[in-house]
């Protein structure tokens, strides 16, 4: 079988989670897009960039959760 074939509760379980992670991807990506345009124009501003890279990390959020709760259902 494949890496997560035996647990399909742990990807039902962490599907809410999941839902939520991804609303909040949706604002990690609207940072982004904001802290990329200021970091352009204004390229002295370190802290544009160090904002641009929590966005992205909000943005994998729901990737991260569902992995996590598939592998915490033993098979």
């Amino acid at each position: 079988m494949g890496d997560g074939g035996c647990r399909p509760l742990g990807f039902l379980i962490g599907l809410p989670f999941a839902l939520i992670a991804l609303v909040l991807s949706l604002v990690g990506a609207v940072i982004w897009v904001l802290g990329s345009v200021l970091s352009c124009i204004c390229p002295c501003c370190i802290c544009c960039a160090g904002i641009a890279n929590f966005a992205v990390s909000l943005v994998k959020l729901p990737f991260s959760i569902i992995r996590w709760f598939i592998d915490q259902i033993p098979c």
